[in-house]
């Protein structure tokens, strides 16, 4: 019978699921297997199972309580065994890497970092700042030539580049010395950079706080988005 795996901590960690029910509809029993000193958290699986809000919040609840006890190594969505068996085999063949992981994660909490900047404004700075850039821009708009406008856009793009990757370098600066653990993304869309940290308990607020005076040193130019505490998914 196919396993819906929540998480794995360490057989010592106070697992409370009282009240807590897992996903499928209706909602799976919670349940445990305990395999060389590690406990998964599982449930059975339900057929079908797709990333739907309300599974979504069910495996999020679990993993909330579990980490209000102690470390977790966290599962993402969906992770699904295809029986008991096959999670205590894994327990025992990956014993010493999920206690090594359980051991650095241990009174932490993921932050998820994502920075974009606002082109209208960073564009105009460009201009501002560049005195080659406006004597194209003005070239440009006088002329019409082609050539010119490719000119401008290809310097333009190298300074939005060169200051993307100078901000990147900031938020590194500022807030991996508040980290245990560092980890960068690659950034989708409009974002120059997306970087996790693994923070202690300890250092969250002052974690928090520098944070928001980076924002507030690039003003409207660039956009810093925050998302924790989260459960260390990147860092399992």
């Amino acid at each position: 019978m196919a396993v819906y795996v929540y998480a794995i901590v360490a057989d010592s960690h106070p697992v409370g699921l009282d009240g807590l029910t897992g996903v499928g509809d209706p909602p799976e029993k919670l349940a445990t297997l305990t395999e060389a000193d590690l406990t998964a958290i599982v449930s059975s699986a339900p057929e079908g199972l797709r990333a739907r809000r309300r599974d979504v919040l069910a495996h999020q609840n679990v993993l909330q309580q579990l980490m209000a006890d102690g470390a977790v190594l966290p599962l993402r969505f969906g992770m699904v065994a295809s029986d008991p068996q096959e999670i205590r085999e894994a327990l025992t063949e990956r014993a010493d890497l999920y206690r090594e992981r359980l051991h650095t994660l241990a009174g932490c909490a993921e932050y998820l970092l994502k920075a974009t900047f606002d082109e209208d404004l960073v564009l105009r700075q460009v201009l501002q700042d560049s005195a080659e850039a406006q004597r194209l821009n003005e070239e440009s708009r006088r002329s019409g030539d082609p050539g010119v406008k490719i000119r401008l856009g290809e310097l333009v793009a190298g300074e939005l580049r060169a200051r993307s990757d100078s901000a990147a370098a900031q938020v590194l600066e500022a807030l991996q010395p508040l980290a245990r653990e560092t980890k960068e993304n690659e950034p989708h869309g409009n974002d120059f950079a997306s970087v996790s940290f693994l923070v202690e308990d300890a250092r969250q607020e002052e974690f928090v706080t520098a944070e928001s005076r980076l924002a507030e040193q690039w003003g409207e130019s660039y956009q810093l988005r925050l998302h924790g505490p989260l459960p260390p998914y990147s860092f399992v």
